[in-house]
């Protein structure tokens, strides 16, 4: 955690990981536009807080009204991705959050990733959660050992993504069957949010949606949580390209 006008200036215009902003409430309009303005560049959420709460948070009465807590892990671009499949052999294995909110969900969609071996998971810099530290305890620590890239554009990077030959799908109700679908080679998973799931921008641009096919219907519950989901269709994957790999 850093805090006073120019350290979180610097760190916001550093190009490091940002996390969060904390701007005292009666912050003069324009400064605390300034800083609104540089944490949405740097993909970072704000949030209004008390001046007590930023004296109790920081340890002093010279915070200047801003704090920022750097992000607990380092990012890394989708290249870094697709370069590390390419290391190993393998064909890319990609996850992608389309805003996911929960940082619990967050947290156990990576555990699911690195166990079934995706090469990363791609997060958005705004409209979703970012690594925080609940994000890495719901991980079990998955988190700290899984690749994450952070996008400014989830629809930009599909479409770059498939410019390169990878397959995206995302989980749907209206999608066909997961058990019909072809799920290996190269391959990324776009998982959307909690409440309206993926944007429907960014399913025009998949290629395929997957459906998970529910043995209670008219029960008044119609989906999987987004991270039960996730396990359910990411296993699937991983035994599809064992299997092709038999």
């Amino acid at each position: 955690m850093v805090w006073g006008k120019n350290p979180v200036t610097e760190l916001l215009k550093s190009g490091s990981g940002v996390d969060t902003v904390l701007i005292a409430e009666g912050m003069a309009p324009a400064v605390a536009a300034y800083y609104t303005a540089l944490a949405k560049d740097a993909g970072a959420t704000v949030k209004r807080v008390h001046p007590n709460k930023l004296r109790l948070m920081t340890g002093t009465e010279s915070h200047q009204g801003v704090a920022a807590f750097a992000s607990e892990i380092e990012y890394v671009t989708v290249d870094d991705l697709m370069a590390a499949a390419k290391d190993k052999g393998e064909a890319p294995f990609l996850v992608l959050s389309d805003g996911i909110e929960d940082p619990h969900n967050l947290g156990a969609v990576m555990r699911s990733a690195l166990l079934c071996g995706a090469h990363g998971i791609v997060i958005p810099k705004r409209g979703g959660a970012s690594v925080t530290p609940t994000v890495i305890k719901s991980s079990a620590g998955a988190a700290e050992r899984l690749p994450v890239a952070r996008v400014a554009n989830i629809g930009e990077t599909i479409r770059r993504l498939k410019e390169q030959g990878v397959f995206v799908y995302c989980a749907d109700m209206d999608g066909v069957s997961l058990r019909r679908n072809n799920l290996t080679g190269p391959i990324a998973l776009v998982l959307g949010s909690e409440g309206s799931g993926v944007s429907q921008l960014v399913k025009k641009l998949c290629d395929g949606v997957v459906r998970l096919d529910m043995a209670a219907p008219g029960t008044g519950v119609d989906s999987y949580n987004v991270s039960v989901a996730a396990g359910i269709i990411l296993y699937e994957i991983q035994s599809q390209r064992a299997a092709q790999q038999a």
